[in-house]
């Protein structure tokens, strides 16, 4: 049995696909990241490796508030990037609930 194997795009996490869980599965469909629930769209779902998926939302939670929300790509686009005390880059979030800024890097949300 083939497995494809699909890069999330904000983890990193790889997830598998079997022919089964393909043939189940049609474009417009959602398929959610089970490391960092972020949620994908089938776009493209061919033979072989034509599939394709794009990336519809991230869920993460307010270290102040502790509320989780979706963060969308145009919230991410809008986001000032900044560097973090150990130099990675992450983005300066809003909290849509308590209003506070923190910085937010999806690629180090927890399980």
């Amino acid at each position: 049995m083939a497995i494809l194997e699909v890069e999330c795009p904000i983890c990193e996490e790889v997830l598998e696909l079997t022919d089964e869980d393909r043939a189940e599965l049609a474009v417009g469909d959602v398929i959610v990241c089970a490391s960092c629930h972020s949620e994908m769209e089938v776009t493209r779902n061919g033979g072989g490796e034509d599939f394709e998926l794009d990336l519809l939302s991230a869920m993460t939670t307010c270290p102040h508030c502790d509320e989780e929300f979706e963060v969308t790509p145009d919230m991410l686009a809008a986001a000032p990037a900044t560097r973090s005390q150990d130099g990675t880059e992450v983005s300066l979030m809003t909290c849509p609930h308590c209003k506070s800024k923190f910085e937010l890097d999806l690629s180090d949300e927890p399980e």
